[in-house]
C-alpha cells in the first residue's frame, strides 16, 4: 500500500485533488479489506465499544460525506438543503453521524458488503468526472478538500480499529517507528506569535480560525517525546500506585480501568512486551511511549516535575523552523482544552467542532498513521481525557 499523494489538500489544484481523493479511497478499501477478510464486515461479528465504528457502516458513511457535501448540493447538515437524494436509497437514514447515534450503528439494515462497495465506486466517479470541470478557485474546491479531510480522519480511525481488534496492519503502518533518543530541551524566548491558520491556506478547518495574535513568555520544551525507557521509570517508580501525582479525574479514571502500565504493555518477569496490531512484540526503549491518556501524560509530568506544553506553545515551537523540534511519529497530548477561537463560527460541516468544545483536550502533531497531505503545525485534534486507544503520546516543558 503506498501512503499519501502528498500535495497539501489546503492548497492543492483540481488535478492534484483528484489524485489524492483516488489515493484516500484505495487507502481506506485496503483498510476495509482487512476487515472484510476478518469478518467484521458483519454488524453482529463487530463487538461494541464506545471507540470504535463498525467497519461496514464507517465505509457507507465516507462515502454518504462526501456525497452529500460534493453531489447532493448542501453546504450544511439539513436534510431539506439537499438538492438531490441520495443514490442509495435510504443512504441517509443509515450514514448521517448527526442522526444515527454510535449505539444503533451496529443494529442497522445495512446492505450488503457488495452494494455499499459499489456505492463507494459509483460516488467517486461521479465526483472526479465533477472535479475535471472545475477551475482553479477555492470556493468551489472547497467542499472536495472537506470530503477528502474527512476520508483521511477515518483512515486513521481505521488503523486505531485495527490495533483495537487485534488485527494485522498493511506492510507499511506494521515497519518500524522512526525515534531519536531524548534531546535536551529547547529553549524559547517567547514573546509576540500568530496563533491559528492563515488566510493563505485556501482550506481552513473552522476550528483554526482565525489567525491571532498572542503573548508567550519565554518557555522550555522537550524537543522529542517523552520515551518507552522514561515512562518505564516512572512505573518502576510507583507512579499508578501514588496517588498525589493523580488528577481527581485521574484517579477516577485509575479506578475504573485498574491499569498499572499504558494499554497495551504487558510484564512477563522483568520484560516489558506491548500487543501492536495483533502481535506481541519486545518492548523498545528508545521508542516514543504510545496508547495514552491524558490522564497517564499529567500524572508522569508532575512525578517528573514537569508539565505538558499548552497547544499555543506546541504551535510556536512547531511554525519556529526550529529542525530540532521532532514532530509527526505520534499525537500529542496539551494541556489546553478544545476550545473555540474569538469570533468562531461554524464552517458548512457543523458538526466538526462545536459540539466538543470545553469537553474534549486538544491534541497536536500528527502519527504515524496521519497521511501526509493533511499534516499541518497548525491542525488541531481534540479527544476525551481517558481516550488512549490512538497513536497518542506528550512531551514535555520545564
Amino acid at each position: 500500500m503506498k501512503m499519501s499523494v502528498k500535495s497539501s489538500l489546503r492548497n492543492s489544484p483540481p488535478d492534484q485533488l483528484a489524485a489524492c481523493l483516488q489515493d484516500a479511497r484505495d487507502y481506506t478499501l485496503t483498510f476495509f479489506d482487512i476487515f472484510q477478510s476478518s469478518g467484521y464486515d458483519q454488524l453482529s461479528r463487530v463487538p461494541y465499544l464506545p471507540i470504535i465504528n463498525p467497519p461496514l457502516w464507517e465505509l457507507g458513511h465516507v462515502v454518504w460525506f462526501a456525497e452529500w457535501f460534493i453531489l447532493r448540493g448542501a453546504p450544511a447538515g439539513d436534510l431539506a438543503m439537499a438538492q438531490r437524494p441520495s443514490i442509495l436509497h435510504d443512504g441517509d437514514r443509515w450514514f448521517d453521524s448527526s442522526r444515527v447515534a454510535h449505539t444503533s450503528r451496529w443494529t442497522l439494515d445495512l446492505p450488503a458488503t457488495s452494494a455499499i462497495k459499489k456505492y463507494a465506486g459509483d460516488v467517486l466517479n461521479l465526483i472526479l468526472d465533477r472535479l475535471a470541470k472545475l477551475p482553479n478557485d477555492a470556493q468551489a474546491l472547497y467542499p472536495y478538500r472537506l470530503a477528502l479531510a474527512h476520508e483521511d480522519m477515518h483512515g486513521e480511525a481505521f488503523a486505531y480499529t485495527l490495533q483495537t481488534l487485534g488485527l494485522a496492519a498493511p506492510p507499511l503502518l506494521d515497519a518500524p517507528p522512526l525515534f531519536l533518543p531524548p534531546q535536551p530541551d529547547l529553549p524559547f524566548k517567547g514573546g509576540t506569535f500568530t496563533l491559528g491558520s492563515l488566510a493563505t491556506d485556501e482550506f481552513i478547518f473552522d476550528n483554526e480560525k482565525w489567525a491571532h495574535q498572542i503573548h508567550l513568555p519565554a518557555f522550555s520544551i522537550n524537543s522529542t517525546l517523552v520515551s518507552n525507557a522514561q515512562y518505564k521509570n516512572f512505573i518502576r517508580d510507583g507512579g499508578y500506585e501514588k496517588l498525589q501525582f493523580w488528577s481527581d479525574a485521574g484517579r477516577a479514571w485509575l479506578a475504573t480501568t485498574q491499569r498499572v502500565a499504558p494499554r497495551y504493555w504487558q510484564q512477563d518477569g522483568g520484560l516489558w512486551r506491548q500487543q501492536r496490531f495483533g502481535k506481541l512484540i519486545e518492548l523498545a526503549d528508545a521508542e516514543p511511549v504510545r496508547h495514552i491518556s491524558l490522564h497517564e501524560a499529567q500524572a508522569y509530568c508532575r512525578w517528573a516535575g514537569r508539565r505538558l506544553p499548552g497547544e499555543a506553545e506546541w504551535e510556536y515551537a512547531a511554525c519556529s523552523g526550529n529542525a530540532d523540534f521532532r514532530w509527526g511519529e505520534l499525537w500529542e497530548w496539551t494541556s489546553s482544552p478544545f476550545v473555540p477561537y474569538a469570533g468562531f463560527s461554524a464552517d458548512a460541516y457543523r458538526d466538526y467542532s462545536a459540539p466538543w468544545f470545553h469537553t474534549h483536550q486538544t491534541l497536536r502533531g500528527a502519527s504515524f498513521a496521519t497521511q501526509a497531505r493533511i499534516r499541518s503545525p497548525r491542525y488541531r485534534n481534540f479527544y476525551t481525557p481517558e481516550r488512549d486507544d490512538m497513536f497518542v503520546g506528550f512531551r514535555t516543558c520545564a
